[in-house]
């Protein structure tokens, strides 16, 4: 291992065991280092990291742009090496930060999809007949009525269901506990799948995981991926959807019928209020196409 390879890997062993980061974010740490690691080996010829300077960072990201990346994604970069370079710094007594003074490009944020209540009434009306339909219920209930990301639902465990109190606890990014409130309907839901559909798929397997698929182990992210779009297409809803598109319609009804920002924000488990900005756009936005379908002079 080179001298320039070793402080990667101490890097994403700090991001791992220190920042308690989970696998899909220390994936994406890992995509974006090795990227910048392997264009100043190859492209800039560097042999050790107190050797890159700002014109290397500014270098890589014309790199980027050439290859067509989007603002997004370079930002997203940007904050990748920023975070590397204060790591060396503090660890490897490196004596700046070449990144401390490139200006972060600006992203378009895209606002986020979401449904109507009146398409939230189709997806989530379905017939509670069978254990299949009886699990699914409940998941999108769940989602629906807390606003959990897809990954939080998934790793749900029995002991975080407090159904009489009527909320549920989950850990978010970066293993942060947050407690949510369940309203009345998911929490029936939950209830049913509880007592009458889990123990069909878990049978006599020792599992604390709340949802769990046909053979009894937890549910995938793709799985429920899966389930979700067939639900959907069931429903006749004809809208793009992504994973995430019942925590979004959460937080945009949320604010449509008032709720205050900070509190949707603890709900989301976002560290920053700007992130949770976003649905004020949404909201604002969706103002403007019912002005426009509504107003007879619009």
């Amino acid at each position: 291992m080179d001298e320039m390879q070793y402080p990667v890997e101490e890097f994403f062993h700090f991001l791992k065991i220190e920042r308690g980061l989970s696998d899909n974010t220390l994936q994406a740490y890992k995509r974006d280092l090795l990227k910048y690691f392997h264009f100043l080996k190859e492209e800039r010829e560097l042999t050790e990291w107190k050797q890159a300077g700002r014109h290397d960072i500014m270098q890589f990201m014309y790199h980027l742009n050439d290859q067509g990346k989007s603002s997004a994604t370079v930002a997203r970069m940007l904050s990748t090496l920023r975070l590397f370079h204060q790591f060396l710094i503090r660890e490897y007594q490196l004596k700046e930060d070449p990144s401390l003074h490139i200006e972060t490009p600006k992203a378009n944020r895209k606002l986020p999809k979401v449904l109507s209540t009146k398409d939230i009434d189709k997806l989530l009306n379905i017939p509670a007949e069978d254990k299949y339909s009886i699990r699914n219920k409940a998941m999108l209930e769940t989602l629906y009525a807390t606003g959990l990301r897809v990954s939080e639902l998934i790793s749900l465990k029995i002991n975080d269901l407090h159904l009489t109190m009527g909320f549920v606890r989950c850990f978010g990014k970066g293993s942060k506990e947050r407690i949510v409130p369940l309203g009345d309907i998911a929490k029936d839901a939950v209830e049913l799948y509880i007592q009458s559909a889990r123990n069909e798929f878990v049978k006599k397997k020792q599992t604390e995981t709340v949802f769990v698929n046909h053979h009894g182990n937890p549910l995938s992210r793709q799985g429920f991926w899966k389930i979700m779009k067939e639900i959907a297409n069931d429903a006749g809803i004809e809208k793009e959807l992504s994973p995430h598109t019942l925590r979004h319609s959460f937080a945009t009804h949320l604010l449509e019928n008032g709720a205050d920002l900070r509190a949707v924000q603890e709900m989301l488990g976002h560290a920053d209020i700007s992130t949770t900005q976003i649905y004020t756009h949404v909201s604002k936005s969706r103002l403007k196409d019912i002005y426009k379908t509504h107003h007879p002079r619009a």
